[in-house]
């Protein structure tokens, strides 16, 4: 595989490939490898050590001597079924990984797991839950992927994996976000249908929530006005935040918050990200074990390389991990294989 990202020709525009990687176009070309997982796969809620339920699902590696284990985190209001993560696990699978894929608390069907709201402060959880994960499978070496806020939760996590007893080999965050207030002014700034995408699938998780827990008093005037307002409405009543800017400054890893970072990461980023600022990443202050790949074209969690809507990045993913641990070759049946090399 090439390591230089290079779309084809009609493919650089960073608003398609933003809008190609969770397009319904992708998701159709998906339908084999989907039923494929589901045949192979276990859902499992898991249970944290403070007492929060998180659902995900385990893919058991489909040869006898697994690679790793991979645990996926997907991005905001996405969820582990996700047309990149769910492509991203099966071509994990194909080269011989057991993956998870964790649901972060109100991302798919699991409102009804924990009566509190999600925000992007609860990192507590998703240590622990990445600490039962390692306690459910003997697979290792132990790695982990992440896209957009998930690449964020995912370094984050890295950061107190030494000190939480997990043993993370390598961390690998796709579009990851840095600083949240700036990522938000970029949604903002951004052509309309950006903001329009987030607020619509946030709305409506919201009142998810709200039919779930009446008490929580989630009203169409609480969930008026643009993000930022709606934002500083939620944290100010439902956390110990008061208000956005503290909130942001909760879960940002810009600057130097990074340069602690003990796990080995790579951080894949496009220059015309239209949602994450590039800028971003180039004050950040990470140890000589971490890396920035950086190239002019991929959108936001696009990286979309030709007109078959195959997702360069996942390509990246699995052979960064392969490089990370060696070892030879998976041999995987013709018969499944197909089902997306080109």
């Amino acid at each position: 595989m090439t390591t230089h990202f290079k779309p084809a020709p009609g493919l650089t525009n960073p608003h398609l490939q933003s809008i190609m990687a969770s397009s319904a176009l992708r998701r159709l070309r998906m339908g084999k490898p989907m039923r494929t997982l589901r045949e192979v796969s276990e859902p499992h809620i898991l249970t944290t050590a403070s007492g929060v339920r998180l659902a995900g699902i385990h893919t058991p590696a489909s040869v006898s001597r697994p690679r790793g284990l991979v645990m996926l985190f997907h991005g905001w209001e996405g969820s582990a079924e996700s047309t990149y993560l769910v492509e991203t696990a099966y071509s994990l699978w194909l080269a011989g990984y057991s993956v998870f894929r964790l649901n972060f608390r109100d991302h798919g069907d699991t409102h009804h797991l924990n009566p509190g709201i999600f925000h992007s402060c609860r990192i507590d959880e998703v240590v622990e839950a990445c600490q039962e994960i390692q306690q459910l499978s003997p697979v290792r070496p132990l790695l982990l992927a992440g896209y957009s806020l998930g690449g964020n939760f995912a370094l984050r996590v890295a950061l107190r994996a030494p000190d939480s007893g997990i043993d993370l080999t390598h961390v690998v965050a796709v579009s990851p976000l840095i600083s949240p207030a700036n990522g938000l002014r970029a949604i903002e700034q951004a052509p309309w249908f950006y903001n329009h995408y987030f607020m619509r699938k946030w709305r409506r998780s919201l009142r998810r929530k709200q039919s779930l827990f009446p008490h929580h008093g989630i009203d169409d005037k609480l969930l008026s006005g643009d993000m930022y307002e709606l934002t500083d409405r939620l944290v100010s009543r439902y956390t110990d935040y008061e208000g956005a800017p503290p909130y942001f400054e909760g879960y940002s890893i810009a600057g130097s918050r990074l340069a602690q970072l003990q796990v080995p990461a790579t951080l894949l980023t496009a220059e015309d990200d239209p949602v994450i600022p590039v800028e971003d990443f180039d004050h950040l202050s990470l140890p000589s074990h971490a890396d920035i790949m950086r190239y002019p074209h991929g959108g936001h969690c696009g990286f979309i390389h030709s007109w078959r809507l195959e997702s360069w990045a996942v390509k990246f993913l699995v052979q960064r991990f392969n490089n990370v641990i060696g070892g030879s070759a998976i041999v995987v049946p013709d018969d499944v294989r197909t089902n997306t090399e080109s």
